[in-house]
């Protein structure tokens, strides 16, 4: 194949001869011995292996080093390093929003395209109100990081560290339609953020109840 180039952290990579079938991660882990993206599932389905290829968040051990010649791609060491720690990745440190640490760098990969989506207002899948999100809510950050595994089940101390940047980044910007006190009250992390019952299960609650009260139950 033709000469590809790869900009990883606003760094040229140049390659000759990669077989086209080599993934963006076993490029970046094998070839490059930049080894901060992690090779969990190797599947797509746990996001140890998140990347943010202009600005989008991606599972690299799914994606083609071929198909991202000319792409800005960003890994966790082009977020911060131990000596330049960025704003979010110091929140996971103060939360302790880890602890084998080895999902980390995609959840802090993820984290940072999320932390950018919120900024341009865009909704998710659990957003009430398209046209202003609240992306300080606990169940908005969870939907949004749905996408990351982290089998340690940090997952509470990861959302107050998201939660604490979102917060200080959000803060000027006049356009989020988010009160602080609504903000407060909402953000509050007690546990493991579960989604509400879905109309399925609702409808089975309302048999379940019809028939306890045929026979003869409380209403």
């Amino acid at each position: 194949m033709s000469n590809l180039t790869l900009t990883i952290n606003h760094q040229d990579y140049v390659f000759d001869n990669l077989d086209p079938r080599t993934t963006l991660l076993d490029v970046c882990r094998h070839h490059l011995q930049i080894t901060g993206p992690k090779k969990g599932c190797d599947h797509g389905q746990c996001g140890a292996c998140t990347m943010i290829i202009n600005g989008r968040r991606i599972n690299s051990c799914l994606a083609l080093a071929v198909m991202h010649d000319g792409d800005a791609i960003t890994t966790i060491e082009g977020i911060g390093m131990p000596e330049s720690l960025s704003e979010l990745q110091q929140a996971f440190k103060d939360h302790d929003a880890f602890q084998c640490g080895y999902c980390t760098p995609g959840q802090i990969c993820s984290a940072t395209a999320l932390i950018e989506e919120i900024k341009q207002q865009w909704p998710s899948h659990v957003t009430a109100d398209l046209q202003n999100p609240d992306g300080l809510l606990v169940q908005e950050i969870a939907e949004r990081m749905s996408g990351n595994i982290c089998r340690c089940s940090a997952y509470p101390n990861i959302i107050k560290a998201i939660q604490q940047v979102l917060k200080n980044q959000l803060s000027d910007q006049s356009s989020l339609s988010v009160t602080p006190a609504k903000s407060t009250k909402n953000s509050a992390v007690s546990g493991i953020w579960s989604p509400p019952p879905s109309e399925s299960q609702l409808g089975n609650q309302s048999i379940v109840k019809k028939a306890f009260n045929a026979v003869g139950g409380c209403s």
